[in-house]
């Protein structure tokens, strides 16, 4: 029976940075499509016997902005993947997009299924805040061209603790978004990572405290839920059927392979990254000799761990009867602790399963913890 595989490709161009952005991405660098593509697709051919006992059911163009490249080159790598792998005809196919570089030549695109949009605010003072460069009318644009194209699944990005942001603000944002009728919602509390422009002014930002920040998260999860969205994981809401099925490959430890400068994997028992270096990587795949980031092989052991800091990230919790498959070892261990995190309405029990509340997703980094912490003694 073959094994199931994802494929990303992370493309890094971007028409601006965005001051929270930590990724891969290169502003002004669009006379290197060309040659990224070109580098793109023999990687891609070059990767595909080890792919052999494979059959692809998830594909993911990431950035950056993916749709900064256009039809021509976007089909020539998806006809690339058609080509050397076993793509299954259901295969989940996602393109991220901003909603300024959505055009009407989205009905030229072929073998894509999935457009994920990243809308990150309805307030247009909100988005200059944090260095995007669309308007919420260039959100409802898009969203019109997404339709218009045939793309029946689609999923909008939210931030929320953005600058100065108030509950009645992201909350019109919400609801913003929801009349725009998506399939999927991925809201994430805004990040200050070290190195941005949006870090580098943090002492100067009006940035929501946490209590408020908890505000906008358990309204949203309320709210999401009433409009017949499932919270599926801690930032990432869908209607019946419309989960993400590539981004479900992360948090249940399936296997993907990466493509393109600073593209990650998880293929072979091993986890591993390109170098964040468009030329680097261009090179790299002409001489045979792509450059690392990281690299790492996972033992078994990392492996239980890892299964149970993502289980207990989803809605689905982890299951008690499974760990002690993976494991070898008694649920036992976790049984007071749980009972208190039920007790304080972090955790639900469902059968074997425990699986944290909305109130729980809060504090889930402490939760994990000390289920890590409890899983290591013996």
């Amino acid at each position: 029976m073959e094994k199931a595989l994802g494929l990303y490709v992370h493309v890094p161009f971007c028409k601006s940075k965005c001051a929270y952005c930590d990724f891969y991405s290169l502003p002004g660098k669009e006379d290197r499509m060309d040659a990224y593509t070109e580098a793109v697709c023999t990687h891609l051919r070059g990767f595909a016997p080890r792919a052999a006992g494979y059959q692809v059911d998830t594909v993911y163009f990431g950035g950056g902005t993916p749709s900064l490249l256009g039809p021509e080159r976007l089909n020539r790598i998806r006809g690339t993947m058609q080509e050397a792998y076993r793509v299954a005809e259901d295969a989940e196919v996602t393109l991220e997009a901003n909603p300024d570089s959505v055009g009407d030549w989205l009905s030229d695109l072929r073998g894509f299924h999935r457009i994920s949009l990243g809308m990150q605010s309805a307030d247009d003072g909100e988005l200059r805040a944090i260095g995007r460069i669309h308007t919420f009318q260039q959100v409802r644009t898009a969203v019109e061209r997404i339709r218009q194209a045939g793309f029946g699944n689609l999923s909008l990005d939210l931030i929320y603790g953005l600058p100065a942001q108030t509950l009645d603000r992201w909350q019109s944002s919400v609801s913003a978004a929801l009349d725009l009728e998506p399939e999927h919602l991925s809201c994430y509390g805004l990040k200050l990572e070290p190195g941005t422009p949006l870090y580098q002014r943090r002492e100067a930002l009006a940035i929501p405290d946490e209590e408020l920040q908890s505000a906008c998260y358990l309204w949203t999860v309320e709210e999401l839920a009433r409009r017949g969205f499932r919270q599926y994981e801690i930032s990432n809401f869908a209607k019946p059927g419309r989960v993400s099925r590539h981004n479900w490959k992360y948090w249940t430890l399936g296997e993907y392979a990466g493509f393109g400068p600073g593209a990650h994997s998880d293929f072979g028992g091993e986890r591993y990254a390109w170098s964040r270096d468009l030329e680097g990587y261009c090179q790299g795949v002409q001489d045979g000799n792509l450059s690392f980031a990281e690299r790492q092989r996972i033992s078994p052991e990392e492996r239980v761990r890892e299964w149970l800091m993502l289980s207990l990230r989803t809605g689905d919790g982890v299951d008690l009867t499974e760990y002690v498959r993976q494991s070898e070892r008694s649920p036992e261990r976790f049984g007071p602790f749980f009972d208190q995190c039920v007790q304080a309405g972090y955790a639900v029990r469902r059968g074997s399963r425990v699986a944290l509340t909305p109130r729980g997703f809060l504090v889930s980094n402490a939760i994990i913890g000390e289920v890590l912490e409890l899983h290591e003694k013996e």
